[in-house]
């Protein structure tokens, strides 16, 4: 369970930067992007082989896992200018964890997302909300309720982004 919900959670602070980027013209670039929960907290407590499992399925999904460290995910994410400039908000959750979007909504820099998890391993419904504060920062969080592998959760991570420069570097495009 602790390893499907740490991947939804990681994947949120991975896939964030791309939601935030359809909503408004932010700067394209380089981003940093660090993730908050209380599941991230228990990262540390993990046995090693469960770690593994962890990165494993990071890699299933096509990235590979950032550090955790003290309940904190950093990570880097490149934007495009094409991707900045887009005005319509791409899958927010990658199909692969059994999740979609819906009722994507703007209003000046306030966004909200919804989205469902109807895999056999997450059952559940989730919100991703934020505030895209400038075109160099946003901040935002996920909620999500539901099952993960047949045991109830609610979980909540906190997201927040800023841009660092205007060239990737070896940073790859999401």
């Amino acid at each position: 369970m602790h390893k499907t919900l740490l991947g939804l959670t990681i994947m949120a602070s991975l896939l964030a930067p791309l939601a935030n980027a359809a909503e408004t013209n932010i700067r394209p670039g380089l981003w940093q992007i660090t993730t908050t929960s209380d599941l991230l907290l228990l990262a540390q407590h993990l046995p090693l082989d469960q770690m593994q499992s962890i990165k494993d399925l990071a890699k299933d999904y096509g990235f590979e896992m950032p550090q955790i460290e003290n309940g904190a995910v950093v990570s880097q994410a490149c934007i495009t200018q094409e991707m900045a400039s887009q005005k319509m908000l791409p899958n927010f959750y990658q199909p692969q964890l059994g999740c979609i979007s819906k009722n994507a909504t703007r209003s000046g820099n306030n966004y909200k997302v919804d989205f469902v998890c109807t895999s056999s391993d997450l059952k559940g419904n989730g919100t991703a909300t934020g505030v895209i504060a400038t075109p160099e920062a946003f901040i935002g969080q996920t909620n999500f309720t539901g099952e993960a592998q047949g045991t109830p959760v609610n979980e909540r991570a906190d997201i927040n982004g800023k841009w660092i420069n205007a060239s990737c570097g070896a940073v790859k495009p999401l």
